[in-house]
């Protein structure tokens, strides 16, 4: 097996990958490929798949009453990894949450993994906005060092139970994520960093940023990072605009300043078309210069931008 790092440790050039949503119920694999498809050949190194809890929802039943009922949009990424690694030859990370998951659900999921041949994961909190209480497991990971630690004993043969059993011939490898922005529930940039350091030193073998558009902010906590001890390689995520509303919308949501020069472009635009060709500008020079600086891979969230990152890879790869 090989493991992100050792895929994007090429100091000749800067390594590319992308993250994919699941399909909606309802739509088939063939979705996900024609995403894949506009971007495979710019080389990924690795493709990232979302994972999702269920949703509840009120439902209006035939004799008038309302039930609360369980539903899953999507469906779950172990089966999208396994078919993109069959089908692509390209090494599949699915995403691990705490947040809506039992303990007893992720090792579940780390078992068909296993068996799948899916060995690299990315390691998250998630989203606990829309969680409903009856997802709040008592048997849960309330934080993703939680969620580490879980996976580490796996590895080590140690179920969650305590119980142990005969381990995997091949161990999980994962990264986590890090936020140079600082994350929303961090009581302080030194903070964030603190617990980054924790998760370095638990086995995390790399990282991966939260969205940004100001590459000094991300050149900064770098060297913060170094300065704290950790030598991981930290992997710049973009994201390229394609919606007017999104100058609002993605600080609000993920806490990502935009630039006030970027702002001044968006704020000009009339159309979303016009704020996606800004967008694709913006990309290329943040792109360019993170490259220049010799950053190990760029991760592009490609989410309703899959068009755009095929624009902005042909002009730097």
């Amino acid at each position: 097996m090989r493991t992100v790092t050792e895929l994007i440790n090429n100091k000749d050039k800067t390594a590319f990958s992308f993250e994919i949503l699941p399909p909606l119920k309802g739509n088939d694999i063939e979705k996900v490929y024609g995403i894949i498809d506009k971007l495979i050949e710019f080389d990924p190194k690795y493709i990232n798949i979302t994972t999702h809890h269920s949703e509840y929802m009120d439902k209006v039943m035939p004799d008038g009453s309302v039930k609360r009922v369980n539903i899953r949009k999507r469906p779950g990424s172990v089966a999208i990894a396994a078919s993109i690694q069959h089908r692509y030859n390209v090494m599949a990370v699915p995403h691990m949450i705490c947040k809506g998951f039992s303990k007893q659900e992720t090792e579940y999921a780390l078992i068909d993994l296993n068996f799948l041949r899916v060995h690299n994961l990315l390691l998250l909190q998630g989203d606990t906005k829309r969680l409903a209480p009856e997802q709040i497991y008592p048997n849960r990971n309330e934080y993703a060092t939680d969620l580490q630690l879980q996976v580490n004993d796996f590895n080590e043969g140690i179920s969650e139970d305590g119980s142990t059993f005969e381990k995997n011939l091949t161990p999980f490898a994962y990264g986590m994520a890090c936020y140079p922005e600082v994350h929303e529930d961090a009581e302080s940039a030194e903070s964030d960093i603190y617990y980054m350091k924790k998760k370095a030193e638990n086995g995390a073998e790399y990282f991966v940023t939260q969205m940004f558009f100001d590459n000094q902010k991300y050149f900064s906590f770098v060297e913060q990072c170094r300065k704290a001890g950790i030598t991981q390689p930290i992997i710049p995520g973009v994201k390229p605009i394609v919606l007017m509303s999104q100058l609002e919308v993605l600080p609000k949501i993920f806490r990502s300043s935009i630039p006030e020069e970027l702002a001044i472009e968006l704020r000009k635009c009339k159309t979303d078309e016009e704020s996606k060709e800004v967008g694709v500008e913006w990309g290329i020079k943040q792109c360019k210069e993170l490259i220049a600086h010799g950053v190990p891979s760029l991760h592009f969230y490609s989410l309703m931008a899959t068009e755009s990152v095929a624009r902005i890879a042909r002009e730097v790869y």
